[in-house]
């Protein structure tokens, strides 16, 4: 490896990249005000982890951009139908998310109920062009096939289901484990085997890291959220802090304590960065960058 990797610039251009992409995309006009409630939910603000995680993989094992980004997009837009969902009050009754108020609060329950469901299929639609040259229809079923199954009963849906039955149960740190393996994990993990399902050819060595490596980088995710929930506040969060404790919801840092959750985070960066290692995959750096910023952020 030659120059030096600035993980700022990459970042701040594919954000910029899966922002522009995420406008373009996202129908203005669509009836009702559905349109508005759409882009409201999944524009203008977020890490924007999922999608990076997709870029990242794709450039490492040399891939299709063009799908990447509508890989990362979908990924972005399946992400943000959950937390439209998320905040409702069947859910969790949350009135503020990237800073702002969330969809239910600004549009009404049913608009965004509505916006969840069409953002929902709208990362499909993405996944599935017509005019994108080099994205043919076995790239495109491997695609759906991982967010699917990322996004449905057995991964992001079924691990929320069970974050709602298991609030004021006292779960074990494997039952804890599982819930968000599924719930944030499966997305997570999702991401970087789709970037590299934009490339053809590559070795079930490298996959199977790569989803080592998500595996570690979703469940870091979510340690770090639980010790932020405690230690942030709603300025710097951008939506309600210490709402999980307050909910009576089993977290990290309730069964583990902080400073062995924090411990948690920091063994995972480090299996993180082994199945990276072990991948093969000649340059990996932004993914091991953002294994870094996950479990280093302050938000």
């Amino acid at each position: 490896m030659s120059a030096a990797f600035d993980f700022p610039a990459w970042q701040q251009a594919q954000r910029a990249r899966v922002e522009q992409a995420l406008s373009d995309w996202t129908p203005p006009h669509a009836p009702g005000g559905l349109g508005e409630a759409m882009r409201y939910a999944v524009l203008g603000g977020g890490k924007r982890l999922r999608a990076l995680l997709a870029l990242a993989a794709c450039e490492a094992v040399g891939g299709h951009a063009g799908a990447a980004l509508r890989a990362a997009c979908a990924l972005e837009c399946i992400h943000a139908y959950s937390l439209v969902h998320d905040d409702m009050p069947c859910m969790d009754n949350d009135v503020l998310r990237r800073g702002q108020p969330t969809v239910h609060v600004k549009f009404g329950e049913a608009q965004a109920l509505l916006a969840g469901d069409a953002l929902q299929t709208l990362a499909f639609e993405l996944l599935t062009p017509d005019e994108e040259q080099g994205m043919d229809g076995a790239m495109q079923a491997r695609l759906v096939a991982l967010l699917a199954r990322a996004a449905g009963a057995l991964g992001m849906a079924g691990g929320q289901a069970v974050d709602l039955a298991s609030v004021g149960v006292q779960l074990t740190e494997p039952q804890l484990r599982e819930m968000h393996r599924l719930k944030t994990g499966a997305l997570l993990r999702a991401a970087p085997l789709m970037g590299a399902a934009c490339a053809a050819g590559v070795s079930v060595k490298a996959l199977e890291a790569l989803g080592d490596y998500g595996d570690a980088i979703g469940l870091a995710f979510q340690v770090i959220d639980d010790v932020l929930d405690v230690t942030g506040s709603d300025a710097a969060l951008g939506k309600t802090a210490g709402k999980d404790a307050a909910a009576g919801k089993p977290t990290y840092v309730s069964l583990l304590g902080l400073d062995a959750a924090r411990a948690l985070a920091d063994e995972l960066h480090a299996k993180a960065l082994a199945a990276l290692a072990a991948s093969g995959l000649p340059d990996t750096r932004a993914l091991a960058a953002l294994a870094a910023a996950t479990v280093h952020r302050d938000h």
